[in-house]
């Protein structure tokens, strides 16, 4: 008679065995991973939980039922312990308990091979059952706690009022990058809101033709608001290609081609805006009566007529001027243009973006004035310089490494002031040899009389910075209500997250900023400052991280990210740069607010910001190792590699002793996943009136993220990196699109839910705007992608509209 072989020596028997194989390694790596980080300081779970796993794993490959039992108990204090660390967090709990639960289904699946007979499939049938009621239920609570919530009531519509008289061009129109140039991003038009906006669709599409060539190398991010004024858009492609559009149709009407060349592209091909100027004193019909002015990658002021698109023959030259003129020699793409000029009092206000981290004799940040209608030069703020408004002379060029103004500045017509968003002075992680004026400026919003270029105030918002915090946002002016009345104000939010509400008048705070003490010491310690300034008004920064903020794919990820955050060094907010180690900074330097800036609902007196929180895991690396990598700043090439410029890791800080790594999502080197758990980018309403908070949600879904790049197509909002802004309208709406899963959203001003939304054929990270024609509202956005948010690069440009 023959023999019947035994399960737990059959097919079954060696699947189990495998199993036990495969526990026993992920038990090993968490008992080495674990006691390492354990002698750090860390969470002793790891190693407790390998030892476990290992105990468990010897018990299945013997073929033994304790080896399951082992590993329930494992599972059961893994969630004890879970729920104990980051209660009801859903995506802290996933890497928790995620790939735990898919081992202990596995587990219990194996029961029957290890007990054979009824009792062993009833363990194995309960077991199962039980742990799918545990995930429903579990997940419904989860789900629950996770829901965006709802703080207060908004303000009463028209509880708040602004005199600007500026601001009462936008709605049908929107004539300025921020709908005018006190940059609230707010349209009176309120023919759309919550309840019929559900039947926006696409109206029309069109191809700029603008898409990057093999050698441009893919660095493309249009990041373009169009104006419209009349019956025209007016758009500019992240080559600078200039097109008039009909804006009811999207028929173009002209277009003109300023031939930028690749070499030129900085960090990425980018235009954030064109700026629109009607001449005072132009009689109809007039050439150039009115005009699109334009700044370039490679450092012109182009100035075109409005209605054809041919260039004004009576601005500079053929009609563009060169404003490197003074700077000296740079290569290409160390100086260029991408954000709107603006335009105060007939002066065209207008900054550089320098690259960052080159070398420390970096082109100078000089900020000068044109003559809107002519071109010609007239001032220009050289703050090492404030003796000498004009042009250096021959054989000398503005000051080298000053803070620049890559973003766009507001102006004020009535006051002549325009509102200088400063970045860092050159090298941004070495402070050292830094000037006193530089230090003065540095990271600071500086008020410019517009008739002399001399300035009215500053404000610092970061003292000697070594972050690269620069002000990347578009301050917006309101009238701001104080117990004396309203106050002529700007609102500043920052990359740090703090918002400041300042008297555009003075510079003066009108809700307190404190002088905090912060953590000392690093590289540097006599350059650091012993407090910062801290807003009370509000911050989008949220507390310091924690070990138990790291995350990944699995526990192992969690560990190895653990691992990492203790090594490094890291004091909180502001920790000084140190260099014998990795340190953290967080937020990173494209946490906050960044040239997206805030939208501004004055009717209600509601701000909305979205906004990133992330972390950069930084070293400085010395130059002697830096010059063996052949990191060199922008066109020299150094031991057979050429640095080019690109943002982040390897920037070489060249005339200082270091270069900069930046590990700006601080990502696991395998998965690809970062090492903070999620959000990384939120979306929040605060009361104007208070600086409270209304609402907050985390901001953009997991669509097109996941492990090893490869997207997950799960709708669930996780929180996303963001780059663009938002616009409100009197309708109750917040159109924004921004985040990385390519979606552009109307958002309930009231409620924060989202209650309309399309998908972009390519990568939204621009800001949209609002504007009517033919007594119907349009929404437009231009999805040109995003290489370093890593979107899909594109050169649509589409119209939504109720058909």
């Amino acid at each position: 008679m023959a023999s019947v072989a035994s399960p737990r020596r059959g097919a079954g028997g060696w699947v189990v065995g495998l199993l036990g194989v495969v526990l026993a390694l992920i038990g090993l790596t968490l008992t080495i991973g674990g006691a390492w980080l354990a002698v750090l300081g860390g969470s002793p779970y790891y190693v407790l939980a390998g030892l476990g796993l290992l105990a468990s794993g010897a018990m299945l490959v013997r073929r033994r039922a304790l080896g399951a039992w082992i590993y329930v108990g494992v599972y059961v204090a893994t969630v004890a312990w879970a729920l104990w660390e980051v209660g009801l967090n859903g995506w802290a709990l996933a890497p928790r308990v995620v790939a735990p639960t898919v081992l202990l289904v596995l587990v219990l699946a194996a029961l029957p091979v290890l007990d054979p007979g009824p009792p062993g499939r009833r363990k194995a049938l309960v077991g199962l059952a039980g742990l799918v009621v545990f995930l429903v239920v579990g997940g419904v609570v989860v789900a629950k706690a996770n829901q965006a919530k709802v703080d207060g009531p908004l303000p009463a519509v028209a509880a708040m009022t602004d005199n600007d008289p500026s601001l009462l061009r936008v709605g049908v129109d929107w004539p300025a990058y921020g709908g005018t140039y006190a940059g609230q991003r707010y349209s009176p038009l309120g023919q759309l809101n919550p309840i019929n906006v559900r039947k926006l669709e696409r109206l029309w599409m069109i191809r700029t033709g603008d898409m990057p060539s093999a050698a441009a190398d893919g660095k493309y991010g249009a990041e373009n608001t169009p104006l419209k004024v009349g019956d025209t858009l007016y758009v500019c492609t992240p080559k600078n290609i200039m097109i008039a559009i009909d804006a009811a149709t999207g028929q173009t009407r002209w277009r003109h081609d300023p031939k930028v060349q690749d070499e030129a592209i900085p960090y990425t091909a980018a235009c954030r805006g064109v700026s629109y100027y009607a001449a005072p004193d132009a009689k109809p019909g007039q050439a150039c009566a009115t005009r699109i002015i334009e700044g370039t990658l490679d450092a012109r002021l182009i100035a075109v007529d409005a209605r054809t698109g041919v260039p004004c023959a009576d601005f500079g030259q053929d009609g563009q001027i060169l404003t490197a003129d003074g700077i000296g020699p740079s290569a290409p793409g160390m100086l260029s243009i991408t954000s709107a000029p603006t335009i105060v009092r007939g002066v065209i206000v207008v900054g550089h973006q320098v690259l960052d981290g080159q070398r420390r004799d970096a082109p100078s940040g000089v900020i000068q004035g044109f003559d809107a209608t002519t071109g010609a030069l007239r001032w220009a703020w050289d703050m090492a310089r404030p003796d000498r408004p004009d042009r250096p002379p021959p054989g000398e060029t503005y000051t080298k490494g000053t803070p620049n103004m890559w973003t766009t500045a507001t102006g004020d017509e009535a006051l002549g002031l325009v509102y200088l968003p400063l970045g860092v002075s050159a090298a941004d992680y070495w402070s050292s040899g830094r000037s006193p004026l530089e230090k003065q400026y540095s990271t600071s919003l500086v008020a410019l009389d517009v008739t002399t270029g001399k300035p009215r105030w500053s404000f610092q918002t970061v003292h000697n910075d070594v972050w690269d915090y620069d002000l990347g946002s578009q301050g917006s002016l309101v009238d701001f209500p104080t117990a004396a009345g309203p106050v002529p104000a700007v609102v500043l939010p920052s990359k740090k997250g703090d918002i400041y509400v300042l008297d555009r008048r003075t510079g003066q705070p009108l809700v307190p900023v404190e002088e905090r003490a912060v953590p000392q010491g690093g590289l540097e310690p006599e350059q650091r400052s012993p407090t910062q300034p801290f807003s009370t008004y509000h911050t989008l920064r949220k507390p310091d991280l924690t070990e138990r903020q790291m995350w990944g794919m699995s526990p192992i990820d969690q560990m190895v990210c653990r691992i990492q955050f203790k090594r490094a060094k890291y004091d909180g907010f502001y920790t000084p740069p140190v260099a014998d180690r990795r340190y953290i900074q967080y937020p990173g330097y494209n946490g906050g607010s960044d040239w997206g800036g805030i939208a501004i609902d004055s009717s209600r007196g509601v701000i909305v910001a979205n906004y990133n929180d992330m972390p950069n895991y930084n070293r400085l690396v010395p130059r002697k190792e830096a010059d063996a990598k052949g990191w060199a700043p922008r066109g020299e090439a150094r031991g057979g590699s050429m640095k080019t410029g690109a943002e982040g890791a390897g920037d070489p800080q060249v005339g200082t002793p270091y270069a900069i790594d930046v590990n700006a999502g601080w990502r696991l080197p395998l998965t690809g996943l970062l090492c903070k758990e999620p959000p990384y980018g939120g979306i929040r309403a605060i009361d104007l009136r208070t600086g409270k908070t209304l609402w907050d949600r985390p901001f953009g879904t997991a669509r097109t993220n996941g492990p090893f790049g490869v997207p997950s197509r799960l709708p669930l909002t996780i929180g996303t990196p963001n780059n663009g802004g938002a616009v409100v309208t009197a309708g109750g709406l917040v159109f924004v699109a921004a985040a990385t899963d390519n979606l552009i959203r109307a958002i309930d001003l009231k409620t924060g839910r989202t209650v309309w939304q399309d998908v972009l054929p390519a990568g939204g990270q621009a800001t949209p705007m609002t504007y009517a024609v033919g007594g119907k509202q349009y929404v437009v956005i231009m999805t040109g992608g995003h290489h370093f948010m890593g979107t899909p690069i594109g050169d649509q440009v589409i119209a939504y509209a109720i058909k």
